[in-house]
């Protein structure tokens, strides 16, 4: 077939494709049921009513060890006036559980009772009827509704089930969801024969991660072979697929508007296409049609696209088949350290960092590619702009959709500022520590730790700013920029910052007077940042104009980013820290040691997540991890060299 570009002419809003996409399937009637042991019937769904067959306890049961008696032989019973009892005529010793010997209503306690000897024993107090007894059905009387229809069985409810006689269950089905991955790019991790990925390929992960998305949902999944781009072959899978004995199809890949994109037509060949394009981010290529009756969806191939459709439209037609209603993370308020920019038109989802500074969660946005699968993991919670507005402002309240316990947000350390690689060290020692605390930290450049120090939104700023006047490091910045705020500097590392470049390098750099050079291209770091600082302190000393340099204003945010540009030739050289570019083996050329430093408010030097970070700083393992990533010294690790 032609390829041909899709366009979205009709794109719609998330409640309206989801409307239109729902109400076009009969779902409560969709699936069959079948009958399975009660063992095993956690996390599935009933398909009828369930009552139970057997009263629960079935019999009088004492719910204490003593003995059973009839309650009113020992009326009138005091300390003045205790009654001896004979045992096997007025009184009968029981265990907990044990059934009540006949003409019994009540239990005394073991500890209340006094034994005179083999034959007789002594109480001091009188019983009232049923005391210390469960009688028949006190849990579940027979006949009685024990589940109702369409209800999620919980391990809890498995004794509820057996204890009523219910030894096998009748439930829906799982749904089944066939997964078609398309690309001719893609690669089963199965299929690979060696260290690394042949250049222009890309290993095959959405069926996994939707496989497990489903899972977790009610379904279960069946993952097809790859199919590459070429029409008449995924028309094929897809026509298999929706005359198969699936519930539902989702095409990996191929939906959005390339020439290669073909889903969009092999749905309109073979069924309908409901919905092409939804106004959301990620996920806007997303497709909704049918074939042969059965739902059949597009899937965008970018990860966190994918993972957001699957969660607005598969979970929730999943728990729809199943009946059951579909389940909505908590949610709290929170206030944005920075200014997060949105699309008109377009409802953004944006993934943040979140922890608790003082009374505040603080949110801080994670890059928004929707390639970038490590935005979800790192990701804390999601928070949604809507679709009229262009943004939220720097410190907005707004409301964040939790992906983790709340708990484990409160006992984070938020770190704002420079980035070096050892602060993910200092995080994995952390939670090694001590389970209970992580480190969350957000790369905005030394400067913008210092801003956000001042407004609140974090409990420590990396920084590395370099005073060219006196060659000190950070304090005349925190004099400036947070004159208010009582601190502590504490060293993390000094660390060598010099140029990256690639194996051998090729272009035969020596330093940064070579920058201005017609054949170099620089990527450079974001203005506010102490290596952007620092860079232009040399430039000025060498006499050369920062636009003469080709690539000045191509801006990264961390030195792997930087060392990143460098291996993929989209740039000969950049300045960045060695480890960078020892763990992406590229050669480097030094410029300078550095000291880079945590600026801590003297108000959060008690907290027990502070003191725990500190702890870890200055620890010999941390300091054992730092050395072997290269590049850093570690004689001053921990110590505190200034209060201001």
């Amino acid at each position: 077939m032609k390829s041909k570009r899709h366009i979205y002419l009709q794109m719609k809003s998330l409640e309206e494709a989801q409307a239109i996409f729902f109400n076009r399937f009969c779902l409560d009637r969709y699936l069959q049921q079948e009958t399975i042991p009660t063992q095993e019937a956690a996390g599935r769904v009933t398909a009828e009513p369930v009552f139970a067959r057997f009263s629960s306890p079935s019999y009088h049961a004492a719910a204490m060890d003593g003995i059973a008696v009839r309650a009113e032989t020992t009326f009138g019973t005091t300390v003045d006036r205790p009654k001896n009892l004979r045992i096997g005529k007025d009184a009968f010793f029981v265990n907990t559980g044990h059934m009540m010997p006949e003409g019994t209503n009540a239990v005394i306690m073991i500890e209340h009772v006094v034994t005179l000897d083999e034959e007789t024993v002594q109480i001091e107090s009188a019983a009232y009827p049923w005391q210390h007894v469960r009688k028949v059905g006190e849990d579940i009387v027979a006949t009685e509704l024990i589940l109702p229809q369409n209800h999620l069985i919980t391990p809890y409810e498995i004794g509820a089930l057996l204890n009523g006689g219910v030894f096998d269950v009748k439930v829906k089905q799982r749904p089944r969801v066939l997964i078609i991955p398309t690309g001719s790019e893609l690669m089963s991790p199965q299929d690979l024969t060696s260290d690394t990925l042949p250049p222009g390929r890309v290993v095959e992960s959405n069926s996994a991660i939707l496989g497990a998305l489903i899972g977790g949902c009610g379904g279960e999944y069946v993952s097809h072979p790859i199919v590459p781009d070429i029409f008449e072959e995924i028309l094929n899978a897809v026509r298999e697929a929706t005359t198969g004995d699936v519930d539902l199809v989702i095409v990996s890949a191929g939906s959005s508007a390339g020439s290669e994109d073909y889903t969009a037509s092999v749905m309109a060949e073979l069924g309908e296409v409901l919905v092409h394009g939804v106004t959301i981010m990620p996920g806007k290529p997303t497709l909704l049609g049918v074939i042969n009756n059965k739902p059949v969806i597009g899937n965008p191939g970018y990860t966190v696209s994918a993972i957001m459709a699957f969660e607005k439209f598969v979970q929730p037609l999943i728990s729809r088949m199943l009946g059951i209603r579909e389940t909505h993370r908590p949610k709290i308020k929170v206030r944005t350290a920075r200014k997060m920019a949105s699309k008109l038109g377009i409802e953004e989802f944006v993934r943040v960092k979140l922890g608790r500074v003082k009374d505040t969660v603080v949110a801080s946005s994670l890059p928004r590619g929707a390639g970038s699968v490590t935005t979800l993991t790192e990701a804390d919670g999601i928070i949604r702009i809507p679709n009229h507005v262009e943004g939220i402002k720097a410190g907005e309240e707004v409301e964040a959709e939790l992906l983790k316990d709340l708990s484990q947000i409160e006992n984070t350390v938020v770190i704002v500022g420079s980035h070096d690689n050892t602060l993910d060290i200092l995080a994995n020692q952390m939670r090694v520590r001590d389970y209970r605390f992580s480190l969350s930290s957000s790369n905005v450049g030394s400067l913008g730790g210092l801003i956000a120090l001042r407004n609140g939104y974090c409990h420590a700023a990396g920084s590395h700013l370099l005073d060219t006047d006196t060659g000190t490091y950070n304090i005349s910045y925190v004099k400036r920029y947070i004159p208010n705020l009582s601190v502590k500097l504490v060293n993390l590392v000094y660390r060598q910052q010099g140029l990256i470049v690639p194996r051998g390098n090729p272009k035969g750099i020596s330093g940064i007077q070579e920058l201005a050079r017609d054949d170099i291209t620089f990527v450079n770091r974001q203005a506010g940042s102490g290596t952007r600082i620092l860079l232009d302190y040399r430039l000025a000393e060498l006499d050369i104009a920062p636009e003469s340099i080709r690539g000045y204003d191509q801006e990264e945010f961390t030195h792997m980013s930087v060392a990143v540009s460098v291996l993929s030739g989209a740039a000969d050289t950049g300045l960045g820290i060695y480890a960078a570019a020892r763990a992406l083996n590229l050669d480097f050329i030094p410029i300078v040691t550095e000291q880079y430093d945590l600026v801590i408010p003297e108000a959060f030097l008690e907290d027990e997540k502070i003191q725990l970070m500190l702890e870890v700083v200055r620890s010999d393992r941390f300091k054992q991890l730092v050395d072997q990533l290269g590049g850093y010294d570690t004689s001053k690790t921990g110590t505190v060299f200034a209060s201001l």
